[in-house]
């Protein structure tokens, strides 16, 4: 299959190429398309969008050279074009990134872009493809069942009817932000959110919630005032007992700061939520820091945690994370200490092609998994700009050649046979215990 170039002009216009083909891009190379490239239609959710101040990058068809378009003519007007991407929905996984040429510096014509997934993109036979993988299938975080026309009732019903400061909160997620977690809150069902830090250990460089000056806004703010036991637990028990579906809580989301800061007052909160109801999962997403606030957790009655990390390298892991008195060692024993004591763990792996899936950080990857023996990987595609990125990842971790994101899922899967790779976190009656041995064959990644 071979597929067509895809460019916009400044009002976000999007053209195909009548000649050049797409390339795509891995770490730092761009390249073509190769004929059995793994793309998929757009997906329902999907959109398209303008890459400001990158030319677009495609193949020669006659000759196989790469070439940058500074200029396009279409009809009678001639201008600059913009290199086109996509924006994934939740359940897939980005597999290569748009192939883009940009100036050396962010300038006004061309700056950092925004915290999104930039994904790949171009034009089949039936329409714009993507070049990601459909590694979640489950359906009830579809993003047609977020975001209805209700829900403004809903959350205005709520607001009218308590003074929590968590339910003011994820209300603006909800509205302002589409957090489809803090949807789950005001619908009823499913996971629910519950915020808990305003402060963070980490100054992740792709922080969804606090970026340094010079670079785009953050996407969401971060709750003011850190909730109390009481406010937290209010929310959180009310969730569990009436919630359809699949009933969960969690603890700590990407748009806060870090829950294990708080450990006390939540295991304060976890142990009231159960002293009320003992239905559904309490569950916990974090940096996995403090082993010793985990453990309280533990104690509490957390039954699951998600544990985040970009990379099983140190020097890769601290380019991005910046850490704040503890390192990916101590990441490590949290993990550990999690299966230990029985918890399903996850890890919220954040991939990016190009660096993930080098050769050498493959294989870290799935020794630390085989070591650690996770009951699942959430696969992220990590929102950040790629050049961004690429700058801090250049000469840390793993290197080698890309092995691709596809290989690299498949390694995850050999190295702890039975291991759930998909995008989201599984409520209790969706677990199941891996295979006690390793070798053999696990299950399909988009299973």
């Amino acid at each position: 299959m071979r597929y067509r170039l895809l460019f916009a002009d400044a009002q976000g216009v999007v053209y195909d190429h009548p000649r050049l083909l797409a390339a795509v891009r891995s770490g730092d190379t761009v390249r073509p398309a190769a004929a059995g490239e793994r793309a998929a239609p757009l997906p329902p959710g999907a959109s398209l969008c303008l890459l400001p101040g990158r030319r677009p990058v495609g193949v020669d068809p006659a000759t196989g050279e790469v070439v940058a378009l500074s200029e396009v003519k279409v009809g009678r007007r001639t201008f600059v074009p913009h290199a086109v991407g996509a924006t994934l929905p939740p359940g897939w996984t980005r597999a290569l990134l748009p192939a883009a040429a940009r100036p050396p510096l962010p300038t006004a014509e061309a700056p950092i872009l925004p915290q999104w997934a930039y994904t790949a993109a171009a034009l089949g036979a039936r329409g714009p493809v993507v070049f990601a993988l459909h590694t979640d299938r489950r359906r009830h975080w579809s993003p047609a069942t977020h975001s209805t026309p209700d829900l403004a009732r809903r959350v205005e019903a709520r607001l009218a009817g308590s003074g929590n400061p968590i339910w003011r909160q994820i209300a603006r997620c909800a509205l302002e932000w589409r957090c489809f977690t803090a949807q789950n809150t005001f619908y009823g069902r499913d996971e629910g959110a519950i915020p808990s830090s305003a402060a963070c250990n980490a100054a992740c460089v792709g922080c969804l919630s606090e970026q340094e000056e010079g670079l785009p806004p953050s996407s969401h703010e971060r709750i003011a005032r850190s909730p109390t036991a009481e406010e937290m637990a209010e929310v959180a028990a009310e969730h569990l007992a009436s919630a359809r579906g699949r009933p969960m809580v969690s603890f700590g989301q990407g748009c806060e700061g870090e829950p294990l800061l708080r450990w006390k007052e939540i295991a304060r909160a976890i142990r009231l939520v159960r002293a009320r109801t003992a239905r559904g999962s309490i569950h916990l997403n974090t940096n996995g820091s403090l082993t010793r606030g985990l453990e309280a957790l533990l104690d509490a009655g957390l039954d699951a945690c998600r544990i985040s990390l970009n990379s099983a390298s140190p020097s890769l892991y601290a380019s991005y994370y910046r850490p704040d008195g503890y390192a990916l060692a101590d990441v490590v024993r949290s993990m550990e200490l999690a299966v230990a004591r029985g918890a399903y763990l996850s890890l919220n792996l954040l991939t990016f092609p190009g660096v993930t899936d080098r050769a050498e950080e493959a294989e870290r990857l799935w020794r630390l998994v085989a070591r650690v023996r996770p009951h699942q990987v959430q696969t992220r595609s990590l929102a950040i700009d790629p050049d961004l990125y690429l700058a801090l990842a250049r000469g840390r971790g793993g290197g080698g050649a890309p092995i691709g994101m596809q290989a690299l899922l498949e390694g995850l899967r050999r190295a702890r046979p039975g291991l759930v790779i998909g995008n989201f976190s599984r409520a209790k009656r969706e677990r199941a215990t891996p295979a006690p041995r390793r070798g053999g064959r696990g299950a399909r990644v988009n299973a």
